[in-house]
């Protein structure tokens, strides 16, 4: 069994930075124990599979893929979902439907637009569901900070798109540096309020003069993602129902910094009535590699 396979890098428009993904195309009927040991094979933050169909039912429900960590199966992700939009785009044109890439994930569809012919893309996300408000006091130890790191007037929260985070506000840079999750202790204690991880963020006091408005980070596995997009998708539906970012208003988010592979999100979404929604997550997918899989 061959299938050829590609690797992008997500939330960049240069190679070797961003968050990778490894995309294998042509998976009708490859089993899902025979995804999960491919997953680890690549050992990347995701692998994705696609499984075409035909092209009138892509274009009304979307194009399906499933998204694998080394560990498990997730619902959603937003780096596997942007760049597994880009390579449909790049190497199945026909999956586009007027710039727009669909696709169909566990968690259902979700549409991607591009700009122009280049692989710049958004993503438009679930509605966000608010779970429940987190103690300051637990967090704080959770992610090896103080208490006077986390922002007083907005305590952390969980929040999904799809995915639920814990986001934490932090006060500065200076403690974002600091982030050290307590893995062991700290994921039992998100599942049983309904999260899978924390995802924190600082503002820039000074932004930078590319519009970087936060930098954030995500520690999980014993390890650290450089980009987050569904993460970044809770973020901004947190950040917009606070206050803290204006309804409609696009900010830049940087992650990944502290790893060596710096990232950019762009982020929006509105509030209306009281209500979050239209949450947009976008950012930029360059090609780095490609190759095929030599199965038994």
């Amino acid at each position: 069994m061959e299938m050829d396979y590609f690797i992008a890098d997500v939330f960049t428009d240069t190679v070797l930075k961003g968050n990778p993904l490894a995309v294998v195309m042509d998976a009708v009927g490859l089993e899902t124990e025979r995804m999960q040991a491919i997953a680890r094979e690549f050992n990347l933050s995701e692998t994705t599979f696609v499984q075409r169909a035909a092209l009138e039912t892509e274009r009304d429900e979307g194009v399906r893929v499933r998204i694998f960590t080394t560990q498990e199966e997730l619902n959603f992700a937003g780096h596997p979902t942007l760049g597994t939009a880009s390579m449909l785009r790049l190497f199945a044109p026909e999956a586009a439907d007027e710039g727009v890439v669909k696709l169909k994930l566990n968690v259902g569809t979700v549409p991607v637009r591009f700009a122009g012919d280049g692989l710049d893309g958004v993503m438009t996300q679930r509605e966000p569901e608010f779970g429940e408000t987190l103690n300051p006091g637990e967090v704080q130890r959770l992610c090896g900070l103080r208490l006077k790191d986390l922002e007083a007037t907005s305590p952390p929260q969980v929040v999904s798109t799809g995915t639920a985070f814990a986001i934490v506000p932090l006060r500065s840079l200076d403690a974002l540096a600091r982030l050290k999750v307590r893995h062991d202790e700290a994921t039992p204690w998100l599942r049983e309020r309904g999260a899978r991880w924390f995802y924190v963020l600082a503002p820039l006091l000074d932004p930078n003069e590319d519009g970087t408005k936060y930098r954030s980070r995500m520690q999980f596995y014993g390890g650290e993602d450089p980009a987050t997009g569904s993460a970044a998708g809770c973020a901004i539906s947190y950040l917009v129902a606070r206050g803290a970012v204006a309804s409609g208003e696009e900010i830049l988010l940087k992650q990944g910094v502290e790893i060596g592979r710096p990232s950019d999100i762009r982020l929006s979404a509105r509030l209306l009535d009281g209500r979050v929604s239209d949450v947009r997550v976008g950012g930029s997918t360059v090609l780095v590699a490609k190759g095929r899989l030599f199965l038994p």
